[in-house]
């Protein structure tokens, strides 16, 4: 692998920024409480990173000779600690801006696993349930993608479907 060669600016043509040469992806986990009420997993962004100060999941740039989903769980293990062992993927939202895109991978977890900041750029790490997440200071892409993912995710999730992760 070539670690880090997607890191980089990619400037788009309204004048905005995206973090990841080749794009980028991240994991929007899923679980359960005992009182079956779902969650999300969501990342308290640092103050000193791009959009710091705000929430969304934990991802970033995608080297060129990964997939999506294998950048995703790799750059949810650099910056959350604990055990992603035994997730299911349920779906993937794909916001492609043409010259990059980003890939949001919802996968299910089945418990809250404990889960805390792997490295800097998690402030916080914390298990937020899905139908408070919009009340948070969102990350503004995470926020235009959350109505797709909210209901993809529910409906997801209300059918049991997914499928086992490759990477």
């Amino acid at each position: 692998m070539l670690d880090g060669d997607g890191n980089g600016w990619v400037s788009l043509p309204d004048g905005s920024r995206r973090w990841g040469l080749y794009g980028a992806a991240g994991l929007l986990l899923y679980a359960t409480d005992v009182a079956g009420v779902g969650h999300v997993l969501l990342q308290y962004r640092a103050g000193w990173t791009h959009m710091g100060g705000t929430w969304g999941v934990p991802g970033g740039a995608r080297n060129r000779d990964e997939t999506a989903l294998e950048a995703a769980v790799r750059e949810f293990r650099e910056e959350v600690a604990g055990d992603l062992d035994g997730y299911t993927v349920l779906g993937v939202h794909e916001q492609d801006l043409d010259v990059w895109r980003y890939d949001t991978f919802m996968a299910r977890l089945p418990e809250l696993a404990p889960f805390r900041p792997g490295n800097s750029e998690s402030q916080e790490v914390r298990w937020v349930p899905v139908d408070a997440a919009e009340s948070l200071p969102l990350l503004p892409a995470f926020r235009t993608s959350w109505p797709y993912l909210y209901t993809n995710l529910t409906s997801a999730t209300a059918g049991g479907s997914g499928t086992s992760p490759t990477p």
